[in-house]
């Protein structure tokens, strides 16, 4: 009778473990072609022109961030939610940004004007390469003109900054809540503690939103949210791990040995390709018609499957 009991639950168990290897063997299988695309040669040029000019707009966005909450809102606890993004989120280099960009808030507006017109000439340049190679995974063969794609990117630079002030505001009002709730505990420790975990759990909604735009309105032809939306998801939660990632095996690389005075430079470029890379996974991922097969499985009707074509590999 023990020995049945025993059979029974080892049989179990290895049932368990092949569906387990069966589940996991068909995720793999939706990711390899994406994993592949990777490996392309022209995927890693766009990633580096998408990463450079990137890096040219970084300063120039979260400058106009904080002086709009600054100078126009007059909104203390969105400049400062604004700095503690930058400080959880930037790989190195953090006083030395941050010193930098509140010297800049505080000095002459044309100085700021001037970074909104470098903001929207280098969203281009984000932009482009971007769509053609969102057009490319989606069979799309028309890409548009240099003109309309500059209209495109102005105002997806526009959309992303709005997006950016509405998490912004949700996070200075969460935060607000929080320091009123824990303003009891001794210490600051455990509210600086829960107010980082809170800021770095925010990040992933912000990036899946910001994923979801670029995915879904970029490409130069009519895309079906119910691929574009899980994608983003993956995408977002991607980057984000990969943040953690890159900041733990940072000293590793050593750039400050090899680059010297350029060693911040050359960590937020590397990280902005990292970033390209992540997001061009998301978009060739987005392409993929399995999630046809899963909104089926779920009862929806929201992704037919003639909408959008097999990926290009």
């Amino acid at each position: 009778m023990g020995s049945d009991i025993e059979h029974a639950t080892t049989a179990k168990g290895n049932s368990r473990a092949a569906a387990f290897l069966f589940w996991l063997r068909k995720r793999i299988n939706y990711l390899s072609p994406s994993l592949r695309y990777l490996f392309n040669t022209e995927v890693h040029a766009y990633a580096f022109s998408i990463a450079a000019n990137v890096y040219l707009s970084f300063f120039p966005f979260f400058l106009m961030l904080l002086s709009v909450s600054r100078r126009w809102f007059r909104w203390n606890g969105a400049y400062e939610v604004i700095l503690g993004l930058l400080r959880i989120h930037l790989p190195s280099g953090t006083d030395s940004v941050v010193m930098s960009l509140v010297t800049l808030v505080q000095g002459r507006p044309r100085l700021q004007a001037m970074s909104v017109f470098m903001l929207f000439f280098t969203a281009s340049g984000v932009f482009l390469p971007l769509e053609v190679a969102l057009n490319k995974v989606w069979g799309i063969r028309t890409n548009r003109s240099f003109l309309r794609n500059m209209a495109v990117s102005l105002l997806l630079a526009i959309v992303c900054g709005l997006l950016s002030l509405f998490w912004i505001a949700i996070a200075t009002t969460v935060q607000a809540l929080l320091t009123s709730a824990f303003s009891w505990v001794p210490g600051k420790w455990f509210l600086r503690a829960v107010s980082r975990g809170f800021l770095e759990t925010i990040s992933i909604p912000v990036a899946v939103s910001f994923f979801f735009v670029i995915y879904y309105f970029l490409p130069n032809g009519k895309v079906p949210a119910a691929r574009v939306l899980p994608a983003s998801l993956i995408a977002g939660l991607l980057v984000t791990a990969a943040k953690f990632v890159y900041i733990l095996t940072l000293p590793l690389f050593r750039f400050r040995e090899v680059y010297g005075p350029f060693a911040l430079s050359v960590t937020l470029l590397f990280w902005a390709f990292v970033g390209a890379l992540i997001m061009l996974f998301g978009a060739h991922l987005s392409v993929q018609p399995f999630w046809d097969e899963i909104w089926k499985r779920g009862g929806s009707a929201a992704a037919p499957s003639d909408l959008g074509r097999q990926a290009r590999i």
